[in-house]
C-alpha cells in the first residue's frame, strides 16, 4: 500500500522536503557602526587597563631591568658606565656582617608587627561589623592613623619611646617597672618600631577585612544563633572560614610591606642609620646607605635584587598556602560542621519563603 499525494505539487505530507527547494538565507552584511560596536566590546577593556600597564612598564619594569644590569657591574654613577664583574657584587653583599644583621632585624620587626597587626585587625573589624551607634564614625576613625604622615608618626613615637624622658618609661616607672632602653637593646627597639607599624596599618587592614565581613550572608549567623552558637563560635566557624581569601591577601601584602620596611626605622632616631650598633638596621636602610651613603650603586642594586628574591620566595610560600586554603574552602570537607549546619538551615529557611 502506497501513500497518495494529497498536497499540491505531488508531495506527500510524510516526505522530507528537498533541501534545494528551501530558500537561501541572505548573507547579513554588518554596517560600520555594528563592526565598531563589536570591536569596542572586545578591545575597550584592554584599553581601560592599558594606562596602568604602560606606566608600570616605564616606572616599574624598566628600573627593575636597569638595576639587574647594574648589579653585575662596577658602576660609576658620575660617568654613567661601568665594568662587568659578574657575581662579585652579590658575593660582597653576602660576605658582609651588616647584611645578616639587617636581615635578622627585618624579620624580627616583621614578625613583631604583622602577627599582632592581623590579629588586632580581625577583632576591630568584627567589632565594627556589629550594629553599634555611629558606626560610620568609628569606621572612618580607624583609617586616620594611615592618613598621618610617616614623619609625624616618627616624631610622636620618638617622644613616646625616648630612653630618658619618654612618656612610656615614665608610666613604667610610675608602676614600679624599670625604664626600658628603647634605643639601646635590639629587641626593645624592634618592639617600638613594630608599635609604629601597627599604629599605621592596623586600621587599614581592619577596613579590608570589614568589607569582606559585610559580604557574608546574615542568614548564616541567624541560623547559627537559632542552633545555640555563641558569638565566639559564630566568629570561629562562620566568619573566619569565609574570610580566608581576604585574609590571605592581607597576609601577603603585610609580608611584602614588612620586608620592605623603611620609613619607621629611619625616623626612629635623628640620624636614620639604624642605630649606633645597627640595632634596628633593616635591609632597605642598609640598601639606602650603600647607594646614597657610600655612592656604590652596583652593590646597592645587588642588595635590591637579593631583597627581591627573598620577597619572591616568601610570596611563593604564601601562594602555596593560599591554594591549599582556597581548595579546602571550596570542598565540602573544608567547611566546619557548624558552618555546614548553618548553611543548610539558611537554605531551608529560604526555601520556606
Amino acid at each position: 500500500m502506497t501513500l497518495q499525494d494529497t498536497r499540491p505539487g505531488g508531495r506527500s505530507p510524510l516526505s522530507r522536503p528537498d533541501r534545494t527547494d528551501a530558500p537561501e538565507r541572505p548573507i547579513r552584511v554588518l554596517s560600520f557602526s555594528q563592526k565598531l560596536s563589536r570591536w569596542d566590546l572586545k578591545v575597550s577593556p584592554y584599553l581601560y587597563i592599558s594606562p596602568f600597564f604602560i606606566v608600570f612598564a616605564v616606572v616599574g619594569l624598566f628600573p627593575i631591568a636597569y638595576t639587574a644590569v647594574i648589579s653585575f657591574m662596577d658602576w660609576d654613577q658620575v660617568r654613567g658606565e661601568g665594568e662587568f664583574i659578574g657575581f662579585d657584587q652579590y658575593l660582597w653583599i653576602l660576605g658582609q656582617e651588616k647584611f645578616w644583621i639587617a636581615l635578622r632585624n627585618t624579620f624580627s620587626i616583621f614578625l613583631l608587627s604583622s602577627i599582632p597587626q592581623i590579629i588586632l585587625a580581625l577583632f576591630i573589624a568584627s567589632a565594627l561589623d556589629r550594629n553599634i551607634r555611629a558606626k560610620t564614625f568609628w569606621r572612618m576613625s580607624s583609617l586616620l592613623p594611615y592618613v598621618v604622615a610617616p614623619i609625624a608618626v616618627g616624631l610622636i613615637f620618638n617622644a613616646l619611646f625616648a630612653d630618658q624622658s619618654g612618656t612610656v618609661n615614665q608610666w613604667l616607672q610610675f608602676f614600679g617597672i624599670p625604664a626600658i632602653p628603647w634605643h639601646v637593646e635590639p629587641f626593645w627597639s624592634h618592639v617600638a618600631i613594630a608599635t609604629m607599624v601597627n599604629y599605621r596599618w592596623t586600621g587599614y587592614n581592619a577596613l579590608i577585612l570589614l568589607a569582606a565581613m559585610q559580604a557574608i550572608p546574615r542568614d548564616y549567623y541567624e541560623a547559627a544563633h537559632v542552633d545555640g552558637a555563641g558569638s565566639f563560635r559564630q566568629f570561629w566557624s562562620i566568619t573566619l572560614p569565609s574570610l580566608k581569601p581576604t585574609l590571605i591577601f592581607v597576609i601577603i601584602t603585610s609580608t611584602i610591606g614588612g620586608l620592605q620596611i623603611f620609613e619607621e626605622p629611619q625616623t626612629f632616631d635623628q640620624y636614620g642609620q639604624g642605630g649606633p650598633a645597627s640595632q634596628w638596621l633593616t635591609i632597605t636602610l642598609y640598601l639606602y646607605d650603600i647607594g646614597w651613603g657610600q655612592w656604590d650603586f652596583g652593590r646597592a642594586s645587588a642588595l635590591a635584587w637579593l631583597l627581591f628574591i627573598i620577597i619572591v620566595l616568601i610570596g611563593v610560600i604564601n601562594l602555596a598556602v593560599t591554594r591549599a586554603l582556597v581548595r579546602d574552602e571550596g570542598s565540602r570537607g573544608g567547611l566546619s560542621r557548624a558552618e555546614r549546619r548553618a548553611r543548610a538551615r539558611a537554605a531551608r529557611k529560604e526555601a520556606r519563603r
